[in-house]
């Protein structure tokens, strides 16, 4: 499997984006465009219909070796073997999550701000997300909370950071200039008439950005 170090592009499968029909077709094209990890996001959805995709959306990317998890609800993963679950402010702890489950899993935090991130680290969280970044439909209720925290969050985080919340192509320059590494797209992934040259584009300029950055010291 896939080592969250080496993750560096998160795409979530969000069902206010793509219905449960369509599911196992988007998350072959993320696969195809070398997603590091996929969520399955559901949060209208009853927990035996996010069981039984999980069930078939764990076929496609354990066989690619790429982490899938699941939002929300660590009960999903105490009946389906997907590799993470990933909890909010509003959840369950990160340890409440992990008993849920009753075997070793990743659990990943959402964060808003420097000392969200700095908690989720303390709590246990194997990564974060902080955001989000700009504008979301995803998330109306937070307000975004921009580019100037981005470096800091790197410098006191020392967890997997991924850069959530509007993030797209065009704003993945000045994005990835503020010190981001790691990002989680949504909508611009799932909205791409191409997903997987999407998620390539998007690999190749995070790619490149490392390279600047390492050859640089």
């Amino acid at each position: 499997m896939r080592a969250l170090s080496d993750c560096q592009l998160y795409g979530i499968l969000d069902l206010s984006y793509v219905v449960a029909s369509d599911i196992a077709r988007v998350a072959e094209t993320l696969v195809q465009g070398d997603v590091d990890l996929i969520q399955l996001r559901g949060k209208k959805t009853s927990l035996d219909q996010l069981v039984d995709l999980a069930r078939g959306l764990h076929q496609i990317t354990s066989q690619a070796s790429i982490p899938l998890i699941v939002n929300d609800h660590a009960e999903v993963a105490r009946e389906v073997p997907v590799e993470g679950v990933h909890v909010g402010q509003e959840d369950d702890s990160i340890a409440v999550a992990r008993a849920k489950v009753g075997r070793p899993i990743l659990v990943g935090k959402s964060t808003h701000g420097l000392e969200q991130a700095r908690a989720a680290q303390s709590e246990g969280a194997d990564y974060i997300g902080f955001g989000p970044i700009f504008p979301t439909p995803a998330n109306p209720d937070y307000t975004p909370i921009g580019l100037a925290d981005i470096g800091q969050v790197h410098a006191d985080v020392s967890l997997p950071i991924f850069c959530i919340g509007g993030i797209k192509m065009d704003n993945l320059v000045p994005l990835i200039a503020a010190g981001a590494r790691r990002v989680a797209i949504v909508s611009g992934l799932l909205k791409a008439p191409d997903i997987a040259n999407y998620a390539r584009d998007v690999k190749r300029m995070l790619n490149s950005s490392f390279v600047i950055r390492h050859s640089s010291f």
